[in-house]
Parts: C-alpha cells; structure tokens; sequence
C-alpha cells in the first residue's frame, strides 16, 4: 500500500523572542507587566498530545488588545514528559522561555522591545529569532 505525506508550508507572521531567565515565569511576566505596562494575565495550559510519544504542558501568559497579541510561553513542558525532547520548540531548547508577538508597535516593535527585554534585571539573554526557520514552527500556532 502505497503512503501519501501531507507537506503543509505555514508562514509565521509574528516576532518571536528567546529569553533565558532562571526566574519562575509568574515573576517574568510580573516584570514584563511592569517594564513595558502589559498585562499578560495566566491562561490555560496548552497541551499537546502527541500520538504514542508522550504530552507536553506548556505554561502560558496573554496580553491582548484589538490591534496587538503578546504571549509568554515557557519553551519546557511543566508537567514530567517521557519525550527525549520535552520542549515547545526544541530547535532553540537553550532559551527557557519564549515571547510571541503579533503585530507589535511603538514599545513593542522588534528592536525596542528586545532592548527592553535586555534590561530586566530576571533576564540573563534575550534574542530574536525568524519564527519561519525552525523545524517546529507550527507548535507556535494558535
């Protein structure tokens, strides 16, 4: 019998953000309130279950208003995972956090916001990333 694979090409129309910080991520998103006047608020975890390898928990903070959508995503699964790879994005598996936004501006624009997110006393490194080169990309869709 012959196999049929479905290549589906997503394009990633928000700045992703990789932070290390060592801070518990209630505290990051409590500084990130702070610093830039958001306010992520504690959202469901988003669960992945994936078909006879394992599930992954994913922490998860929102800021949303009628122009602009901020995410706090912690890159590890909270919850013990039996995956060899228990992270959201594996290709970037040495930030400990991630920050996804949609349609930033003004404090928000790419290049102030990661000037910001470099003067946070929690934060050890920050960088930004181009969401359309990694492998794992559509773990960042929602």
């Amino acid at each position: 019998m012959k196999t049929l694979t479905l290549d589906v090409e997503y394009e990633c129309d928000f700045d992703l953000f990789g932070v290390v910080s060592s801070s518990r991520e209630h505290t990051l998103a409590w500084q990130l309130n702070q610093a830039l006047r958001l306010r992520l608020v504690k959202q469901q975890d988003l669960i992945y279950d994936l078909l006879h390898q394992g599930r992954l928990v994913i922490s998860n903070y929102l800021h949303a208003t009628e122009h602009l959508t901020l995410r706090l995503l912690r890159n590890r699964s909270i919850d013990p995972s039996v995956l060899k790879k228990p992270f959201l994005a594996p290709d970037v598996k040495e930030y400990d956090y991630l920050i996804q936004v949609n349609n930033g501006s003004g404090q928000l624009a790419a290049e102030t916001l990661l000037a910001e997110l470099t003067t946070l006393p929690v934060v050890q490194y920050a960088c930004q990333f181009d969401p359309n080169t990694l492998k794992f990309k559509e773990n960042l869709l929602f």
